[in-house]
């Protein structure tokens, strides 16, 4: 009998934490068409989990996340109508993530480059090995990295973002830091202690709390500051009638441990 074949996304769920992996290390763990469409599917099971307070994302092997497929690309060289679907498909992948109402930290070891630096940049933390390194090197071979753009530019500096696309050159995780595509740069033998770390502090936060927050973060940043403003002062008020944010302002008057009801 033929052992079943390992899942393209591993998921792993702990004490609210769900951990995906990417699992197909031997491929780079690169952004295939059926990639895709497993981490999308994973994503929109997340979404509708109520036990799911973060998001870990992950990759097996060496590399985090080489990008697309390019063996799979030439395949499909004389279809624009792939070519299209797959894009957009990615495209959509990457908003998941940012719309996902459950934080996501990337945890990165090895190569991110392309769509895979995408990937990085679209999680809403990242914390790297130090000796992990990110490029969107799609300029050496003739296809510019326009989607990674839309994700590494509204992360880091015009500038950074552009000798990113421009030379396509490697940078290596302390300049990642330093830019601001990624959080904390830490040794790997302690890069799951940091990321997990991090992430049970957040999953003790109210899960309702959490959702509101993040979704105002992102619908603010593409505002006008005064509309920014008004935006986020009706969610503050809107927040302030919520169960865990009454129950989160007695807790702390009363020097006490809050008691979430995720509402």
């Amino acid at each position: 009998m033929t052992a079943a074949a390992e899942p393209l996304v591993k998921k792993y769920s702990e004490n609210g934490i769900t951990t995906l992996t990417l699992n197909q290390p031997e491929r780079r763990n690169s952004l295939s068409m059926a990639m895709l469409e497993a981490l999308s599917a994973e994503l929109d099971l997340v979404a509708d989990d109520s036990e799911t307070r973060v998001v870990v994302l992950a990759a097996s092997g060496q590399v985090f996340c080489a990008g697309h497929d390019l063996r799979e690309v030439r395949e499909q060289f004389d279809s624009h109508e792939f070519q299209l679907a797959l894009f957009n498909q990615c495209s959509k992948v990457m908003q998941q993530i940012v719309n996902l109402p459950r934080p996501v930290i990337a945890r990165v070891a090895g190569v991110a480059t392309a769509a895979g630096c995408q990937l990085v940049a679209s999680c809403d933390l990242a914390v790297s090995a130090d000796t992990a390194r990110f490029a969107t090197p799609g300029v050496n071979i003739g296809l510019f990295c326009s989607t990674p753009m839309v994700a590494l530019s509204r992360n880091v500096s015009r500038k950074h973002a552009m000798e990113m696309l421009l030379t396509g050159e490697l940078i290596g995780a302390l300049k990642a830091e330093k830019i601001g595509l990624v959080n904390r740069v830490v040794d790997e033998q302690v890069l799951d202690e940091t990321v997990y770390t991090m992430a049970r502090t957040i999953a003790g936060k109210s899960g309702y709390t959490l959702k509101v927050g993040k979704e105002a973060f992102y619908k603010q940043l593409e505002m006008p500051l005064a509309d920014a403003y008004e935006f986020t002062s009706k969610v503050m008020a809107e927040n302030m009638q919520a169960n865990d944010a009454q129950e989160g302002i007695c807790a702390f008057l009363e020097k006490r441990k809050p008691e979430w009801k995720d509402s």
